[in-house]
């Protein structure tokens, strides 16, 4: 079961939602790794996006860092301390080993993150779980849970561009969601639009999409963990991360781990920041 590389789909009321692409064959330089894409509303309209021409590296929603012990698991180029953004033979990918659970609604799966050699750098224990929402029929729920563990003998540290020196709130790295085509706007329960969302620490998130060629949505983040920040674009792309370095390195000393679970709410329509609050759930 371990050597099946083929993908699995997620159903809500009997309807696919989200496609799960286990081994890309991309371009190593776009930091190959298991993503969701399309992901889908109940209403049929897409809501991610994936190797786009701004950011051929942004693969759908997946997990993934740009420094993991120096190596870019993120794709593109590698944000250089005093230099920027540089082309640098340190790309890395993410790699499926095994399927412990697949089921309509979820799976669960074990992955590896290889550096540039193909060393171990991390082991991931990874769970993802759609569902619907009591209640509602335009408007599903997806969870994702993933823990990282060091190698018993090696400390990994996890860096983004900020970290290594580039400003203007660019921690981007973790859980990201490219989203669709179009325009967009974003809110938390205290702020608006980008400038005041991207480096908050909110206990929600909401990112509403508006496509050219398609009806809007609402997506509704939560899940940060202790000392993540939410990273936010709706101006040069569309996008959402749960940031694990938004400002300083996140160590993970030999052998021990992190953990993160965040939940999506996946809503046709535009909604407004009471509904957005109260499908969000407690805080």
């Amino acid at each position: 079961m371990g050597e099946d590389r083929t993908g699995t789909r997620l159903r809500v009321h009997g309807e696919t939602v989200a496609e799960y692409v286990v081994a890309p064959e991309i371009d190593p330089r776009w930091g190959p790794r298991p993503h969701l894409h399309p992901v889908r509303t109940l209403g049929g309209q897409p809501v991610t996006d994936t190797l786009p021409e701004d950011h051929r590296w942004h693969l759908g929603v997946s997990v993934a860092m740009q420094d993991v012990a120096g190596h870019n698991l993120w794709g593109g180029r590698t944000y250089v301390r005093d230099t920027g953004y540089t082309w640098l033979d340190d790309h890395g990918r993410i790699s499926h080993d095994a399927w412990t659970r697949r089921a309509d609604d979820g799976f669960t799966e074990r992955l590896r993150w290889l550096g540039r050699s193909g060393e171990t750098l991390l082991t991931e224990d990874r769970t993802v779980v759609a569902g619907p929402l009591p209640g509602r029929s335009d408007a599903w729920s997806l969870g994702v849970a993933y823990t990282l563990t060091a190698p018993a003998d090696r400390d990994i540290t996890l860096g983004s561009p900020a970290t290594n020196g580039r400003p203007g709130g660019a921690g981007y790295g973790g859980f990201f969601w490219r989203a669709a085509p179009g325009r967009a706007d974003t809110f938390t329960a205290g702020a608006d639009g980008e400038d005041g969302v991207n480096g908050s620490t909110e206990p929600w998130l909401a990112f509403v999409g508006r496509p050219a060629d398609g009806n809007p949505y609402t997506l509704i983040f939560s899940g940060l963990g202790e000392g993540d920040h939410w990273f936010v674009r709706t101006g040069i792309y569309p996008g959402v991360c749960v940031a694990l370095a938004f400002e300083r390195p996140l160590p993970i000393p030999a052998g021990t781990a992190v953990h993160r679970r965040h939940r999506v709410v996946v809503a046709d329509g535009t909604l407004h920041r009471a509904e957005a609050a109260d499908l969000a759930g407690p805080t």
